[in-house]
Formats: structure tokens, sequence, C-alpha cells
């Protein structure tokens, strides 16, 4: 099956199935001689854990990774990087009825149609599961960040209706991990969380945005035509479950203005070219012009909502079906790792193909 390795230089490739024995990514062309942050990597993946309060899906997952290979002594080699995670909280059997079942709103009957065969345990390859390989290997994209002073850093900023209004270098980042919804914005937390379980307790979900700042990337990453950074940027998010917008730096708001009030103009402080504004989302011409990289996310409400609906079975029968099994009601809390994972991986992905020759870094 094709579409399951993401990347030009530094690439990804995640296996397994929601219900299967474990999850998995084979990391390549990471940089040797980099020392393994274990607390980074047990850090993100707590963050995208399941189960991990009132506001996200029950599934209870210890999320212990085994490095496979591509590690000697605490530093990586240069060579493929294996990692697992075995799947130990199944509940399969919550998905019997599915069997034979197309759910609204999911991909069981476009994978159905294209491949004749597909695993209903939970989605299977569809699942959200599948993240916690994306988090593994934008853990060790960060590494490498982190050694070129670049961080990579996201907040909610949107649940439903309530939506911050705050520019992207007034999100308090700190804040956002001290709070169950990861809201960058400490006045609207309250709200977004009292609107996530009035939508839970109704049986229904909702979808929200996620804001993403680049900071310290250096000018010159990204090509100028069909690999521009922010093309590629966008590929990324569009490729998380239930993604279906990406906006960069001012976003749909740019066809709203006039030049005169949306142009980035330059000017040399202290011997340094600097924006005045940021409005391009700190991507000119598809490549990095110093200043910090921001864009925003949204995402789609959950699909498998406990109210009863209208679908088809494999038979093409008009069916009524309640969805059962353990679900977030809102994804984005969950979300906001995945985001800067993949975020990570594109950089590392440009920083590598501006290197020389030579691949030794540390």
């Amino acid at each position: 099956m094709a579409g399951n390795t993401f990347g030009t230089l530094f690439k990804i490739t995640t296996f397994g199935e929601s219900h299967g024995a474990a999850m998995g990514v084979v990391i390549d062309r990471c940089l040797p001689g980099l020392e393994v942050d274990h607390a980074l990597v047990k850090k993100d993946l707590a963050r995208r854990k399941p189960g991990q309060n009132a506001l996200t899906t029950p599934r209870n997952e210890t999320e212990e990774y085994e490095i496979l290979s591509g590690v000697f002594e605490g530093k990586t080699l240069g060579t493929p990087i294996a990692i697992i995670i075995r799947n130990k909280d199944q509940h399969s059997s919550d998905y019997d009825k599915l069997k034979d079942v197309y759910r609204p709103s999911h991909a069981d009957y476009t994978y159905q149609m294209k491949y004749g065969i597909r695993d209903y345990r939970g989605g299977g390859r569809q699942s959200a599961r599948e993240t916690v390989s994306r988090v593994l290997a934008g853990s060790f994209a960060k590494m490498i960040l982190a050694k070129l002073g670049v961080s990579v850093q996201a907040a909610v900023t949107g649940v439903g209706l309530v939506e911050s209004q705050l520019p992207i270098n007034s999100l308090d980042f700190a804040y956002a991990e001290a709070n169950l919804i990861r809201c960058g914005d400490p006045n609207l937390a309250a709200d977004m969380i009292n609107a996530i379980e009035k939508a839970r307790d109704a049986g229904d979900t909702l979808g929200g945005t996620i804001s993403c700042a680049c900071i310290g990337a250096p000018i010159g990453w990204g090509e100028p035509v069909f690999d521009k950074l922010n093309a590629d940027l966008a590929k990324a998010m569009l490729n998380i479950n239930a993604v279906k917008a990406f906006e960069m730096g001012a976003g749909m708001e740019s066809s709203r203005k006039k030049g005169s009030e949306l142009n980035d103009a330059f000017e040399n402080l202290d011997g340094k070219i600097v924006a005045k504004s940021n409005n391009s989302g700190g991507v000119q011409g598809g490549i990095s012009n110093g200043e910090t990289i921001w864009f925003k996310v949204g995402f789609k409400p959950v699909a498998s909502i406990k109210q009863e609906q209208t679908t088809v079975n494999m038979r093409h029968e008009n069916v009524r079906l309640t969805i059962e099994g353990r679900h977030d009601p809102c994804v984005v809390p969950r979300a906001v790792p995945i985001v800067e994972a993949m975020a990570a991986i594109v950089l590392v992905d440009h920083y590598l193909r501006q290197l020389p020759n030579s691949m030794q870094l540390f």
C-alpha cells in the first residue's frame, strides 16, 4: 500500500493498525551522533496519549516505546531508526456491529471501495491511533532542531464557536501546557472546556483550531517552485486525521486586504534586515525569511458520535446506527503535539536539503 511514507530526505514510514499488535515508525536519514532525549519523547507521547483527562477518550495506553535499531549507546547512528509501541488496551468487540456498516464521515466506505478489504476495528489504519508514530518521529526532528536553535510550539486557539483573536506572538504556550484543553488564550480556556463538556454530554463532538509557531528558523529553507516550505507544511497538516483547513500567516484574511495593508515591509535594524510585520507567516516565495513561521490548522468534529444516525451497510441497505466505543468529544487538545511533530519533520527535511555533502553535524 502506497502513502505510508512522508518526507524527501528526512523520511518517516509509519505502520500498524489501531487494534493490531503495535504501532511503529521507521525514521530514515536522521543525522548521526544525536543524543536521544528520552524525556522529550516521553513528554510528547504523554501529550498525545488517550485517557489523559475527562475531555479525551478513556482508552488507556501506556505508550511505552521500544527502539529496535538506529541507536547505540544513547546516540543515533545515521542508520534507519525503527521504533514500536505495542497496543495494550484494545476493545475490539466494541466494533463487532460495525463490521458490515459504513460509519458516516469515516473512511470506511472509501477504503472498502479502494482496497476491497478493511480492518473495521477502530478504523484500522484510518484511526488517529496511527499518529502516535508521527509524534515519535517528530520528537527526533525536534532534537535536531534544538541543536539549530529552532523550536516548534503549538496551542489550541479555537473550539467550536469559541475562537481566540490573539495574534500568534501573544499566545501563552506555557499556559497551554498547564490547562486541560491546551488553550493558548488564558481568557478562553474555561469557555472551551465548557463547550466540549456540553457536546460530550449531548453525545456530540466539536471541531477546533490549532495555531503553531516555528521560532528561529533561518533564512533560506524551502524551494521556490514546487517544494515551497509553506506548501510542504500545508501537505503535512492536511495529512493529519480530521484536518480540513490550513492557513499560513494572514491566511484567508489576505484575500480581503489591499497590498498597502498587507505587505510585509523590511527595515534595517542594527545591521539586520527584518520584516516590520509578518503577514506572510515567515515564508515568502516558498522560502523562509528568518521571521517566525506561523500557521493555523482547522479540525472537523470527531465523526464518531453517540447520537443515532442513518447510513448504509455493505449490502447497500439503509440502516440506523449508534456508534459505541471510546472516542474524543474534541480532538484538538491531543492533536497539539501531532501538529508540532509534522511541522518539525518538514523543517528538518528542508534543513537537510540545505546541507553540503557532509552528513556529520554533531
